[in-house]
């Protein structure tokens, strides 16, 4: 019996762990940490001297000095620390790549070549501040002072190389024996023995957070699809992505007709009570001539891959289809598993449809997407996707395009919902509403086809997910892969807590006008 109980007790435990991880990989999002607030202050800082003429590199250099203006120190040992860490981001913001360590360069250094009003990017897109990484200890088990010292000691019979002792009359770990198996971490009674885990690296699913020779995190960009959870993760900020918003505003300045596509996760982001016709109406006093849903390319996507599905799938042609709108997901598809990339839709991701579709009508605009995912910028960035989408900037920076023009949204008319999309293709946002927009596609369009469905989301679970279908055990199935947990309401350039993010599209969907996209959208030629 005692064995039974230890069992049932190891899986109960195994399974709180797993809830406990992921509510630890979303727990800073939506909330004003001091490293959120640095950001936005330096977004902040650059869109401000975007929209200011004239030669601005001054104002540049003076912006680690406005972020930290007096000569205490706020966050760190040293105000010099501090800034040289707030440096470091301003080129991040604008684009620009980390200085080197081993020789004095401008912050400035590079800006003639960014200050344009085109794409602007120097790869790789995510990357570690050196002086802001706090060398978290990682992967290490150790007993805390919860540990009771009971007298089953159950943390000593499981673990299998005799690693655990009692000293003192507490557990102890030899680190020499240890071989991280987590087994005493599951049936410590008091949950008294921990695993250290760098944020950064629990948070990524794929392990693509590494170490240097000084015990600094470093990102393996052969591993990394650029989905920016350790960005989210880490509680010093020392990783960060770079932006597009100076050039995006100097092609503002520059004259040029710049409309915006945003995603339909933008819903609650700017205020609860923040409806999208202010969105809309604060967006063109920003300078930008419309505004369009990135659901409209939603719904075109899922009419597409409904057809795919039954044509392919259901035909015997494939053996599965992947959804192709999360570029993280697809990336991680593509990079890992190169044998099923036939399996990957090739139908144009809502960010790249959507864009299209005002190119054709606009052939001389620059297209911005606005949304709550870094790994859209790398996107964007591939050269099959250059010339429909010209800038991609997050929620986070977009706010702080919004505080640097002074908007005040109690100026504008709250208005209606758009009248573009359906609530199919509004629920992308979330995770599983890919899957239910191509479902209910399906289910109306061709009438008695059965639909094997499958979703995942993070990184970890849509690796095991992929390997799964490679072992042939979701033939059959329509999957869809969102690389941040909670689908696109979680990404890292969101603003909104997560849960209240759902609330919001789901609130979103249910009033759309038509719930599901036209079949003649198959139909609609972009070129």
């Amino acid at each position: 019996m005692y064995i039974m109980f230890v069992r049932l007790q190891l899986k109960i435990n195994r399974l709180l762990l797993v809830l406990y991880k992921y509510n630890r990989r979303i727990a800073m999002r939506g909330i004003d940490t001091q490293t959120k607030k640095i950001r936005e202050q330096v977004f902040e800082e650059v869109a401000r001297a975007a929209y200011s003429t004239g030669d601005v590199s001054h104002e540049l250099e003076e912006i680690p000095y406005k972020i930290t203006p007096s000569d205490v120190p706020l966050y760190r040992e040293s105000i010099w620390r501090e800034r040289a860490i707030a440096s470091e981001r301003v080129r991040l913001a604008m684009g620009l790549s980390l200085r080197p360590l081993d020789r004095p360069v401008h912050i400035t250094e590079g800006f003639a070549e960014s200050n344009i009003s085109e794409k602007y990017y120097e790869p790789p897109l995510m990357q570690v501040i050196p002086s802001a990484c706090d060398m978290c200890e990682d992967n290490k088990i150790e007993v805390s002072n919860m540990c009771h010292g009971c007298v089953a000691h159950p943390c000593m019979e499981v673990c299998p190389k005799e690693a655990i002792s009692m000293v003192d009359g507490h557990a102890f770990i030899d680190q020499d024996k240890c071989i991280k198996c987590g087994k005493c971490i599951a049936i410590c009674p008091y949950h008294a023995i921990i695993k250290r885990i760098r944020p950064c690296a629990e948070a990524c699913g794929i392990n693509a957070i590494e170490s240097d020779e000084h015990g600094r995190a470093k990102i393996n960009d052969e591993k990394c699809v650029s989905c920016g959870q350790c960005m989210a993760s880490c509680p010093f900020g020392a990783i960060a992505d770079k932006s597009q918003i100076f050039q995006m505003i100097r092609a503002i300045q520059h004259g040029d007709e710049v409309i915006a596509e945003i995603a339909p996760a933008f819903e609650g982001q700017f205020g609860t009570d923040v409806t999208p016709a202010q969105v809309i109406a604060a967006l063109k006093d920003c300078g930008f001539k419309d505004v369009h849903e990135v659901a409209l390319g939603a719904d075109i996507g899922a009419v597409a891959e409904a057809h795919h599905y039954v044509k392919e799938v259901v035909n015997g042609d494939l053996p599965f289809l992947l959804t192709s709108c999360c570029p993280a997901w697809s990336m991680l598809a593509k990079k890992y598993f190169p044998d099923i990339i036939g399996s990957v839709s090739q139908e144009l991701t809502p960010m790249v449809a959507t864009a299209r579709s005002i190119k054709k009508k606009h052939p001389d605009a620059k297209v911005v997407f606005i949304g709550p995912c870094a790994a859209k910028k790398l996107e964007a960035s591939r050269r099959t996707v250059r010339s429909d989408v010209d800038f991609v900037i997050t929620f986070e920076e977009l706010n702080a395009i919004f505080k640097a023009k002074n908007i005040d949204f109690n100026n504008y008319d709250k208005g209606r919902l758009m009248h573009e999309a359906t609530g199919a293709g509004r629920g992308y946002a979330v995770a599983g509403g890919v899957i239910s927009a191509i479902e209910q596609c399906i289910e109306e369009y061709y009438p008695g086809t059965e639909v094997q469905t499958e979703h995942c989301e993070g990184l970890a679970d849509c690796k095991k997910m992929l390997l799964l279908a490679k072992a042939g055990k979701k033939d059959g199935c329509m999957i869809e892969g969102m690389g941040c947990p909670g689908g696109c309401v979680a990404g890292v350039g969101t603003i909104l807590p997560i849960n209240k993010a759902k609330v919001a599209v789901a609130k979103t969907v249910k009033e759309s006008s038509t719930k599901i996209p036209p079949q003649d959208l198959l139909e609609i030629e972009l070129p």
